[in-house]
């Protein structure tokens, strides 16, 4: 059996990881099962979505309780587990605790995974933000200076700069080369 490509996405709230994970589903030909973060984190009780719980999970917007952990845990292994049996991923993700890149660059490392940075001004994403309307305000500030901290990139792109199709275009020309960006993290 052939093993799945991952396209794992990683950058602030509101930078536009979604649209770019959207935009990308639907331009890839083979399917890509949508794994991303927003996908897990619903799977919580309801009651998990409000503080105080929702402190446990990633309400402090820079670390996550025991719930987040566990939980996006399960996220990185549920991903590799996938991919391994044939499924291709797109996943969008907030690379904030050193040890869920070290977990990631584990698991995906001798798979075909690319790692793809998603930037934006500090400016935008706040912008962003307040449109939205559905984010907790602040959480783009909060992590800005954390989700890249870790992380080196097979991809970089900035949505400030390019449309959710130019990103997406990028994003597939890159397919054509293997991915290093796991493998490196490893071997740090």
């Amino acid at each position: 059996m052939e093993t799945g490509t991952i396209l794992f996405l990683n950058g602030a709230s509101s930078s536009g990881k979604t649209t770019l994970l959207e935009t990308l589903q639907d331009r890839l030909e083979a399917p890509f099962l949508n794994m991303g973060i927003d996908k897990f984190i619903w799977m919580m009780p309801e009651r998990y979505l409000d503080r105080p719980l929702w402190d446990d999970v990633l309400g402090k917007a820079t670390e996550a309780g025991q719930a987040g952990h566990t939980l996006f845990s399960g996220m990185h292994h549920a991903i590799a587990a996938a991919a391994r049996r044939g499924n291709n991923i797109l996943a969008d993700h907030v690379l904030i605790d050193k040890a869920w890149v070290e977990e990631c660059a584990g698991l995906f490392a001798e798979l075909p995974a690319y790692l793809v940075g998603i930037h934006c001004p500090l400016e935008v994403l706040e912008q962003r933000e307040r449109e939205r309307k559905n984010r907790t305000l602040g959480q783009a500030r909060a992590q800005f200076e954390l989700v890249h901290r870790y992380s080196m990139y097979d991809l970089e792109l900035d949505t400030s700069l390019l449309t959710p199709e130019a990103c997406a275009s990028r994003v597939i020309a890159r397919l054509d080369a293997p991915p290093q960006a796991f493998r490196m993290l490893l071997s740090r």
